[in-house]
């Protein structure tokens, strides 16, 4: 489809659902991992795995920046009818993608050393993630390039490509996980060989997907590929997100910092209501794909009307999701609760602040949705600064509101950093909307 195709609720729906189903498979890989590895009958090589994995998520998120701020720029030239600078685009963001984790190789001892410092385990369990990590780290670059491909695809509109990409590892990661764990006994090495082969084979196929403009002259282009007028954007649109990511980070860690101060069941009980978060997470992150893709072409080709109808079509179907789950969280929360926990204290508690949850996609979609058009239209230092502001609004209100109403009050905190994001760039986009081209 072209960038200059008319923006319909179907273009929307088939960028959006497939990267909603891409979604929905991540946690059933997390699943896998854990049960395969607990029929080994310890419980030392669930928390090696569980650990293990969490640092280096924690490690590849830093990264994160370099899917949205790809998906924007992409996005933009494709409108722009750049073939030449989105071929280019694709070089560069594989080639920092491989020197990321090229980096991540050389100083995996400190990067351990230091993850183990700030969250010390067992002997045992310590020994087991390292050797688990030691195999992983060697797909680095595969894991994080693919965040650059993955961006790129989505500017393209091409999130079916996404999604194959997602069942593809998540397939071969299960089965490998099978045949190497149960059938030939390799323990957690086997679980961690199996996501290294799942990435780099990953890769190999996101790379496969983007043949076509990886044979264009352009991206070998290297005048065009160093270019330093467009590596230096590049690099303020990638600083302002990761900016803009560290200080979401720092609410969500803080919130789980405070809340484990009033009490294991309260911190339990806020642990498995995050998981509604994610679960809204996922389904949003598909509307507000679409609208960085639809937003940043016509941005980038200075077609406002097309611009505000990306935007507004978009939002729309984000906004109805959100709706359809603050319904089922207040229809079923009680028996997602319970599939999650069977301590009947940690379910009490966490039914007491489902009230929440029911709030939390109402007043989120804003911030989901606007996120999503900012990073289209690259407009990241407004994300970054308003980030900021949020940030420090969560920290005023968690102040206030934590001591007088415990976990009411920091959940409050919590749902307030949602709108004042969603409320502060939405005053930023009437000046967005007018920076775009009159059709």
């Amino acid at each position: 489809m072209t960038a200059a195709a008319e923006v319909t609720h179907a273009r929307v729906l088939k960028i959006a659902l497939p990267i909603v189903l891409s979604n929905a498979t991540v946690p059933i890989l997390g699943a896998v991992d854990t049960a395969v590895v607990g029929q080994m009958g310890a419980a030392a090589p669930i928390g090696a795995v569980g650990i293990g994995a969490i640092i280096l998520s924690a490690v590849y998120w830093i990264f994160g920046f370099l899917r949205m701020g790809t998906t924007g720029l992409a996005a933009q030239a494709h409108g722009a009818g750049d073939g030449a600078e989105v071929a280019a685009l694709l070089t560069r963001v594989l080639m920092i993608g491989g020197a990321a984790g090229l980096a991540m190789i050389v100083l995996q001892w400190a990067i351990f050393a230091g993850a183990f410092a700030l969250a010390p385990a067992s002997a045992e369990v310590e020994a087991l993630a390292r050797d688990y990590m030691g195999i992983r780290v060697w797909s680095a670059p595969a894991a994080i390039a693919l965040y650059g491909v993955t961006g790129w695809l989505i500017a393209l509109e091409r999130t079916r490509a996404v999604l194959a990409i997602q069942l593809w590892m998540n397939g071969v990661n299960i089965v490998l996980d099978l045949w190497f764990v149960l059938g030939l006994g390799w323990g957690v090495s086997g679980v961690a060989f199996a996501t290294f082969l799942a990435e780099w084979s990953g890769l190999a196929l996101g790379l496969w997907f983007c043949r076509a403009a990886l044979a264009a002259p352009a991206a070998r282009a290297w005048a065009m590929v160093f270019d330093r007028v467009r590596l230096m954007r590049m690099a303020s649109v990638n600083g302002d997100i990761l900016i803009r990511s560290v200080l979401l980070q720092a609410i969500f860690v803080s919130f789980l910092f405070l809340g484990a101060g009033l009490g294991d069941v309260q911190l339990a009980a806020n642990q498995v209501l995050l998981q509604f978060l994610n679960i809204t997470a996922y389904a949003l992150d598909g509307f507000a794909f679409a609208a960085e893709a639809l937003v940043g072409q016509a941005a980038g080709a200075g077609a406002r009307v097309r611009f505000r109808r990306g935007a507004v079509l978009a939002s729309v179907w984000g906004a109805g999701s959100s709706l359809g789950m603050a319904l089922a969280f207040a229809l079923a929360g009680g028996a997602i609760i319970d599939t999650m926990t069977t301590a009947d204290p940690v379910r009490a508690a966490a039914r007491d602040y489902l009230p929440w949850m029911v709030a939390a996609p109402l007043v989120g979609v804003a911030a989901w949705m606007l996120d999503g058009i900012f990073i289209g239209a690259t407009r990241t230092r407004d994300m970054r600064n308003m980030m900021a502001v949020s940030a420090a609004i969560y920290a005023g209100a968690a102040a206030l509101l934590l001591p007088a109403y415990g976990n009411h009050g920091l959940w409050a905190a919590l749902l307030i950093s949602f709108v004042a994001r969603g409320a502060t760039l939405g005053l930023r986009y009437p000046a967005l909307e007018r920076s775009v081209g009159a059709d």
